[in-house]
């Protein structure tokens, strides 16, 4: 039943479930989901997980509940005397007729403004490209000098320095003080950044300082100090609060650290890796160094087998002049003789052929007669044929023809005219004769 209807009906009386029950329809179906801010008081956690309280300011409070499936999602423990904004919906506990608020989330009272600030910022430094990876540059492998930008009374620097001393003992620090919290802190921080890069004495420059609030962090979350960052010649590596917190300075930094003692990490390399790869190194060297000996011997062995006294050096190269000489004789001799087979061979077969060589050549005449017979014959053959036609290209020439009397008639395209069916009054025709040509019109023409 609505609760618009119990007013509709006149002089009825309600019970109480059904007026808490009305009540609390109304209020769940008009009040929206909204954020309340106050301090938590009367703060009772429950056997069974869940958490009752009241928010109240300087003139009115409310009960608050929060059940445990939602409180186990806080990060931080929440107590009496806290500044919180809770996140709640109104409603009515019907039993007791009770206003409440069952609340969704808590964060401390604030928050939600640097929130706001904090994601305008960094939308706003995003966009400009200042978080962007190819402009980070890459950190010295072995600084010189260490800058620090910190506060002097603050846990971080006795961090760092305790850090730098085991990891690189003896390693040149510089300290920029600044005061990491507080009124005014954003701008000597960045104040300190801009000296550190001015002044160029560092080759890395750390920025940090210990866990906190955001409210404590917020020095790192101005615009200025990014800024300073972005614009530092010396590249910059920030540890900042602990490995959950993230702020505006660890995104433009070059290399973000998760806390103070991490920075310095990443700042120098460890003396202890160092003696290790030394270590190694020399090593390996002693071992090239062995090796290099070693084959400096035996290319010294190999030399040493090699070298031989100059009276034995003569000795071999006499033996082997005369091993040259015996070689050179016997391929005379064996020359000589394959010479002399070859010369035997050749007279035998001259004399083989002695008796056939007049046959030969009267064979060589008789052939030499007819070949001239042959080509004389021919030759009188091919020109009678060529005074024969001759005789032809005379007979056949037109030249002859027109000699004889008669003429050859073109149109004007140069066709000849051999009928005068083609032919029409008043054209133009071309007469050749034996000697010169001549042009005339047609005046009259007939087939016969």
């Amino acid at each position: 039943m609505s609760f618009g209807l119990f007013f509709e009906e006149k002089n009825r009386v309600l019970r109480v479930a059904e007026l808490n029950f009305a009540i609390k329809q109304l209020l769940e179906n008009n009040v929206p989901l909204l954020w309340v801010r106050g301090e938590i008081s009367n703060l009772v956690k429950a056997a069974s997980g869940h958490f009752y309280f009241s928010l109240k300011d300087d003139q009115a409070q409310v009960r608050c509940v929060m059940f445990r499936r939602r409180n186990q999602l806080l990060s931080d423990s929440v107590a009496n005397g806290q500044q919180v904004e809770v996140l709640a919906v109104v409603t009515l506990y019907e039993q007791r007729g009770d206003f409440q608020l069952t609340v969704e989330q808590v964060r401390p009272a604030g928050l939600g403004v640097l929130y706001e600030r904090f994601a305008q910022l960094k939308s706003k430094l995003e966009s400009e490209g200042l978080f962007d990876t190819a402009s980070k540059r890459p950190l010295p492998s072995y600084p010189r000098r260490i800058g620090i930008v910190t506060s002097l009374q603050a846990a971080a620097l006795r961090d760092v320095l305790t850090t730098l001393r085991l990891r690189l003992p003896g390693a040149p620090v510089v300290l920029y003080p600044a005061p990491v919290q507080g009124a005014g802190s954003a701008e000597q921080i960045a104040a300190a950044i801009r000296t550190a890069s001015q002044r160029a004495e560092c080759d890395v420059l750390i920025v940090c300082r210990g866990g906190g609030s955001i409210e404590d962090l917020w020095a790192f979350n101005e615009e200025v100090v990014a800024r300073a960052i972005t614009a530092s010649a010396i590249p910059v590596i920030s540890g900042i609060g602990h490995e959950t917190d993230f702020t505006i300075a660890d995104f433009v930094a070059d290399e973000r650290a998760p806390t103070p003692t991490a920075a310095a990490q990443r700042a120098v390399p460890d003396r202890y890796a160092l003696l290790r790869t030394l270590r190694d190194l020399v090593q390996h060297l002693r071992r090239a160094q062995r090796n290099r000996l070693r084959n400096v011997m035996q290319t010294v062995d190999y030399l040493q087998r090699r070298l031989v006294h100059p009276a034995q050096q003569l000795q071999r190269q006499a033996q082997q002049l005369e091993q040259l000489r015996q070689r050179m004789q016997r391929a005379y001799v064996y020359r000589k003789q394959h010479q002399n087979w070859q010369w035997q061979l050749l007279a035998q077969r001259l004399r083989a052929v002695s008796g056939d060589f007049a046959r030969l050549q009267d064979r060589q005449a008789s052939l030499a007669a007819r070949l001239a017979n042959a080509m004389r014959a021919a030759h009188a053959q091919h020109a009678a044929q060529m005074e024969n036609i001759a005789q032809h290209l005379v007979l056949l020439d037109p030249r002859q023809v027109l000699a004889r009397g008669y003429s050859m008639v073109q149109d004007a395209n140069g066709c000849v005219m051999s009928d005068a069916s083609g032919l029409v009054v008043g054209a133009e025709l071309r007469i050749t004769f034996a000697q010169g040509w001549a042009r005339t019109e047609v005046k009259e023409a007939g087939e016969k």
